[in-house]
């Protein structure tokens, strides 16, 4: 197996379930599940976790992870998989940072939510700028959500892309479910000893707080060619552990579904109906969700404040919850769908153009060396 038809349908889905749950809590209105926009997120990165190892196993026979050069283009790549896009709107984030938190002040008001620290929409400080480029904000508790993005687990995202190569080489060594829980062991006892310092992220955007969830992604991955059920069990132990946010049984339940229908989609085409549905998942119409995916993911936060804060100006209470939603929704997904196939156009495809050149060039100069 050389690609998984139903990822890039699921990553659409991912962030639809994160723009609708963020809707729903900007206007008030609630749902279970679609309401919880973090199991949508949870749902990115059992994907990322499976992405990576499933790239890896295809391509393990004409990469030589031992060699620091296969860790540099895979590095390379993964910058320009999300940089341009990501630097574009956070320069965009950081300067309406101000008109995002007057909004935010007027949702807050109406839904009756206590107001958000100012500097988590208004520092539009060189020092915050240069931490986010950098993408060590993810290592510090007072910058780790600190602008009018969701951008906490962009990096969360790098993170898990810097130990990357050193996770392979220990799946390499001693086989993938025993890394799956040396890794694990060693995340929890670093994410346990951070709580014992009181040193509190605000969103768990420290990789020890989500590294389960990669891992499991990774195992579905693992599975892949061999007695694949081996490894399921493991992979939903891991995504059960109570850490890196809500595990209330709500949380816990979606969390192993989650496992487990990935799991199925992977592993269990020989099911008609399990077939018929990851070919849904990788129409067109599915791979184009997930090929806007991130645009819709990092954009929708700055449409949806304008448009919340609008709908409570001019009606507040004058309307029901759910039509907050509707009215909201239907502006949002146009307007955010739109704006990130154009960004996808212009600057991720070209970005990631500039990625496999570079990757080429180094290439090429280490050939002629």
């Amino acid at each position: 197996m050389t690609r998984v038809e139903s990822l890039d349908g699921l990553r659409g889905l991912a962030a639809l379930w994160v723009l609708i749950g963020h809707c729903m809590i900007l206007t008030g209105f609630a749902l279970p599940i679609l309401g919880t926009p973090d199991l949508g997120v949870d749902l990115f990165i059992l994907l990322s976790g499976f992405l990576m190892a499933f790239q890896y196993n295809v391509r393990k026979e004409k990469e030589d992870w031992n060699v620091v050069g296969t860790w540099i283009k895979f590095w390379i790549k993964r910058f320009f998989r999300i940089s341009p896009l990501y630097f574009t709107l956070l320069i965009v984030a950081l300067t309406v940072g101000h008109s995002v938190y007057a909004d935010r002040l007027v949702i807050d008001g109406f839904i009756g939510q206590p107001p958000q620290r100012p500097e988590r929409y208004t520092d539009a400080s060189l020092t915050n700028f240069l931490i986010h480029m950098t993408y060590i904000f993810g290592l510090m508790p007072d910058y780790a959500f600190r602008t009018p993005l969701p951008d906490w687990s962009i990096g969360l995202e790098m993170q898990f892309y810097a130990v990357f190569p050193f996770a392979v080489l220990l799946t390499r060594r001693v086989g993938w479910l025993p890394a799956a829980f040396c890794l694990c062991a060693a995340a929890v006892a670093i994410a346990f000893t951070t709580k014992r310092l009181g040193i509190f992220f605000p969103m768990p955007a420290f990789l020890p707080l989500k590294m389960h969830v990669f891992l499991a992604g990774m195992l579905i991955a693992a599975g892949i060619g061999r007695k694949g059920i081996v490894y399921l069990a493991p992979a939903a132990l891991l995504a059960a552990l109570p850490i890196g946010g809500p595990h209330d049984i709500l949380h816990v339940l979606v969390r192993e579904l989650i496992v487990i229908g990935f799991f199925a989609l992977v592993h269990w085409r020989s099911v008609a109906w399990i077939d018929g549905l990851s070919g849904v998942l990788g129409s067109a119409l599915f791979r184009w969700l997930g090929e806007v995916s991130f645009g819709v993911y990092l954009i929708h936060l700055l449409i949806l404040h304008r448009v919340a804060a609008w709908i409570i100006e001019e009606w507040a209470t004058a309307i029901s919850d759910v039509a907050r939603f509707t009215i909201a929704i239907t502006i949002l997904v146009p307007v955010t769908y739109c704006i990130a196939y154009a960004t996808y156009i212009l600057i991720e495809r070209p970005g990631q153009k500039l990625g496999r050149n570079l990757i080429a060039a180094l290439g090429r100069r280490r050939q002629a060396a």
